[in-house]
């Protein structure tokens, strides 16, 4: 069996873990979190998990909509963030693993340091107050409204056309990856950070779809457990994430493929910097 077999056979016993608990332990914590989702939640499930397949990332945008119709209290959004995508990036990850080649040792490496800062990144962000929480998301959109910008401008590196990473360059992605993954926690998508460090290292741009997903993947299995744990996210919105979002991947893998995304990226830049802002404001109130 190739090495990616395993890897894939990894995920799905994440994936059972994941699902094991959420179902053991997940519950309502207060009466409008309870029943089915709301069309609103299905319908922001599949609008960002849409895009997110096609590069743009999920976490910006969704924490935007959460806001603007106030549907999940702040200091919940990283952990509704991170179960109701997880198995919407899942799906992603056993897809662009299969159809997009790369080195396994790298893309094994990249994996593990992810999932290592996204587990001591969750264990921090669940038990953080609702300032703390405010203060932190709304730096990290900052930081995505950014990232976002400069690849509008088109400022992110081309990429070169190497599939592998070894030495210095390897450490180098490693301990990026390592920090994204930390970062995740706090509500701050890996894809475009994690496309301009490989990118940057003369790494073919595509080659950061399966490094992305797959990364995204086991992180956000062992953040989501952490955080079902915790009772630190909202039930009914995390389920819509994840129902509006499992047939958004399958369309934007297959019939859409490619989309012109620079106005959907400036669109988002607007509304993440908006929010950004309010978030930041709401903090600064509550001292």
């Amino acid at each position: 069996m190739p090495p990616l077999f395993y890897l894939q056979v990894a995920l799905a016993l994440f994936t059972i873990a994941l699902v094991a608990t959420w179902y053991k332990l997940g519950r309502a914590q207060e009466p409008s979190d309870r029943g089915f989702p709301k069309p609103v939640h299905l319908a922001i499930g599949f609008g960002t998990n849409f895009f997110d397949t096609l590069g743009i990332g999920s976490y910006a945008p969704t924490t935007a909509l959460f806001r603007i119709f106030t549907l999940v209290p702040d200091e919940r959004i990283p952990g509704t963030l991170t179960v109701g995508h997880v198995l919407p990036t899942i799906l992603q990850a056993f897809l662009y693993t299969t159809l997009i080649e790369i080195d396994f040792r790298t893309l094994s490496i990249l994996i593990a340091v992810s999932v290592l800062g996204a587990f001591l990144g969750a264990g921090v962000v669940a038990a953080w107050p609702r300032r703390k929480i405010q203060l932190g998301m709304g730096s990290a959109l900052l930081i995505a409204a950014v990232l976002f910008t400069l690849t509008n401008l088109g400022v992110v590196p081309g990429g070169g056309t190497a599939l592998s990473l070894s030495g210095t360059k390897l450490l180098a992605a490693a301990a990026g990856n390592f920090m994204l993954g930390a970062l995740m926690t706090l509500g701050i998508g890996l894809y475009g950070p994690s496309l301009i460090m490989i990118s940057f290292l003369g790494m073919d741009p595509r080659a950061s779809f399966p490094i992305m997903m797959g990364s995204c993947a086991f992180l956000m299995v062992v953040a989501g457990i952490r955080f079902v744990r915790a009772q630190a996210y909202r039930q009914r919105p995390a389920l819509g994430l994840t129902l509006g979002g499992l047939p958004a991947v399958l369309i934007a893998a297959f019939i859409v493929k490619s989309l012109s995304l620079s106005t959907v990226r400036w669109l988002v830049v607007v509304v993440v910097l908006y929010t950004a802002v309010t978030m930041l404001r709401s903090a600064i109130k509550r001292t």
